[in-house]
């Protein structure tokens, strides 16, 4: 292994293999799933979980996500409510995280939760994370692969440059299709919008968009997702230095799509803001992204990657 760069392994039995084997001795391991790529570690064992929060650089205030295989898995960590186990049939294996009293005896660090007496779960719908849950057999905390506050990676050499030095593996299954991370509810409020709009989940338009203020799930800090470089919102056009990452009409130097279609935009936002990033541009500037269905997370992104830092 070189002495900056993780190693970069293509999904498979052998990859999954060397993956579990560092998480199970204690380490971490980067891995994709259908949201982002995630930096996975035993949820059981605070030494390990200490070196999430070490390899990015995360305030530990700041929970972390419990990724499991299915419902029963998740029923032995935390108290579902009806709501919420309706929620779960629905849409998991997904992008939906529940965040949900915490059982006494789930043996999760307090770490993960950040001493809350509730935890953020998640059952993904993806084979290398779900092949990674089955050839560990644990619980496996994994925020994004980044270092913190920084933009969120979909693809393996996003996350071998954001923590270069910091981790011993990426498992690479290209690109991930959502690109953004998932939708976060607690009861009956979109904590963190996402991949899932809120008349998705709840139709009957019972729900509210945002918590109590208390940090209860990633997501929720003013400032995040953020690229090194300046970012300006609802650009219709460059201003002298910088780099325009347009939208159905806006023509940029980059797009989040062409034709306007923000389930595309969501999938392309954070690698169109990696490239802008590597640029020699002192500054980016994004379109304007209708506030509609996916559109509400794409936006909530791109407001707190350009929050003052």
């Amino acid at each position: 292994m070189s002495p900056t760069n993780p190693r970069i392994l293509p999904y498979g039995e052998a990859a999954i293999a060397e993956a579990a084997q560092v998480i199970r001795a204690g380490g971490c391991a980067a891995v994709p799933t259908e949201t982002v790529y995630g930096l996975a570690a035993d949820a059981t064992d605070s030494r390990a979980v200490a070196g999430i929060y070490e390899a990015k650089g995360r305030p530990s205030f700041n929970p972390l996500i419990v990724h499991v295989p299915d419902l029963e898995a998740a029923e032995l960590i935390a108290v579902f409510d009806d709501d919420a186990r309706v929620l779960a049939r629905r849409f998991w294996p997904g992008p939906l995280t529940l965040v949900l009293p915490l059982r006494a005896e789930a043996g999760i660090s307090p770490l993960v939760t950040a001493g809350l007496d509730t935890i953020a779960l998640r059952v993904p719908d993806h084979r290398a994370m779900q092949a990674l849950l089955d050839a560990s057999g644990l619980p496996l905390a994994a925020p994004s692969a980044n270092a913190s506050g920084g933009i969120s990676p979909t693809r393996a050499e996003h996350v071998a440059t954001s923590l270069a030095g910091r981790i011993p593996l990426v498992i690479d299954d290209g690109a991930t299709p959502a690109g953004l991370e998932s939708t976060i509810v607690q009861g009956r409020s979109v904590l963190r919008p996402g991949p899932l709009s809120l008349r998705d989940l709840f139709p009957d338009g019972r729900a509210q968009i945002g918590g109590n203020g208390t940090i209860v799930a990633p997501g929720q800090l003013e400032s995040h997702y953020a690229p090194g470089k300046p970012l300006r919102l609802n650009a219709h056009e460059r201003e002298a230095g910088e780099w325009l990452i347009g939208f159905g009409a806006v023509l940029g130097d980059d797009t989040l799509s062409l034709r306007g279609d923000l389930t595309e935009a969501a999938a392309n936002l954070f690698a169109a803001l990696h490239r802008a990033d590597a640029r020699a541009d002192g500054g980016i500037a994004v379109a304007p992204v209708p506030e509609l269905g996916i559109g509400v997370a794409i936006n909530d992104r791109l407001r707190r990657a350009a929050a003052p830092r």
